[in-house]
């Protein structure tokens, strides 16, 4: 009797336990071999989350609330690059530093992914009008704010999803999957921010930071306005070029001034008790603050919000 229950084990039984031990073992595995991606910005990470889900485990290198401009990296942040399959940038105009961190990296096995590339920057030689309708042309680097314009945001996705797919192969159709149904929300977004801009009384933005829209407005055809001559706010804009914005105010009809997230709105309130516009922001979804971290906001909730602040001060339909 125990010898047949024996034989009954052998042949029964324990090939079906051992089929159960290869089943949790192959889902430890695809545990261990989750991706592990570091994105430098905020839109890079939102992106990558999207694309990758379940099968990456994103983080995002810039702290909650830090403006990007003004980052640097430390120690920790190189470590955590060296343990990672994929380390994604915007461009080498918008995180000069990358060059440098990368090369006290060991990056044999990182994958390291450039989201400029097949994207057609914003050349740096920006036209500005003066008061008296003369003009001057300051020549500065180009324009990296490239997520700003809905079609290279869907061509920054592609790249990611190639990235994803060239690491982890047997997974391609998942990660093509996802690029594409996140694709179809920006392509979405686009023809919503089309409708809405197409229909304003007003067409400039008066906007008190950086050179940071210039890929937005363009695509919408909406004139731009800018207090800073460069794409980095690590200046002070002159009286001078306060009291051109100003008389621009004036000139346009403009009702509202725009800021800057993660940046003191100081000069936005200069030029709101000059003229007695009011104040909105218009977010360049760099990074976002902890509160908005916690809160679960999106790339999408930003441009969404964008999106409802223009509307004010165009004065939309």
């Amino acid at each position: 009797m125990k010898r047949s229950f024996l034989l009954f084990f052998l042949l029964f039984l324990f090939p079906t336990l051992l089929l159960q031990s290869c089943q949790k073992n192959e889902k430890v595995t695809g545990a261990q071999n989750t991706l592990k991606v570091v994105t430098t910005l905020f839109p890079l990470y939102d992106f990558a989350r999207n694309v990758g889900q379940q099968r990456a485990e994103v983080s995002l290198l810039l702290p909650p609330g830090v403006e990007p401009h003004a980052f640097e990296p430390r120690p920790a942040d190189m470590k955590r690059i060296h343990g990672s399959d994929l380390f994604i940038f915007t461009g080498k105009y918008m995180e000069p530093w990358v060059d440098a961190l990368l090369k006290g990296v060991d990056a044999k096995n990182l994958s390291v992914v450039d989201t400029s590339n097949d994207i057609t920057l914003i050349q740096g030689r920006h036209t500005h009008e003066e008061v008296d309708h003369t003009h001057t042309e300051t020549l500065v680097s180009p324009d990296p704010h490239i997520w700003l314009d809905f079609s290279n945001a869907m061509k920054m996705v592609d790249s990611i999803a190639a990235a994803y797919m060239a690491r982890d192969p047997q997974n391609a159709g998942f990660y093509r999957t996802n690029a594409e149904e996140y694709k179809k929300k920006l392509e979405e977004l686009d023809r919503k921010y089309k409708d809405t801009l197409a229909q304003c009384r007003s067409r400039v933005i008066i906007h008190a930071g950086h050179f940071a829209f210039g890929y937005l407005t363009r695509r919408y055809n909406v004139k731009y306005v800018s207090a800073f001559r460069g794409f980095a706010p690590d200046a002070e804009p002159t009286p001078k070029r306060l009291i051109e914005l100003a008389e621009n105010v004036k000139k346009y009809s403009v009702r509202h001034i725009y800021y800057e997230e993660l940046i003191t709105p100081k000069v936005a309130e200069a030029i709101s008790q000059e003229t007695g516009c009011g104040l909105l922001m218009l977010h360049g979804a760099h990074n976002i603050t902890r509160e908005e971290t916690v809160g679960g906001v999106t790339f999408l909730h930003v441009m969404e919000k964008n999106l409802e602040n223009l509307k004010v001060g165009l004065q939309c339909r």
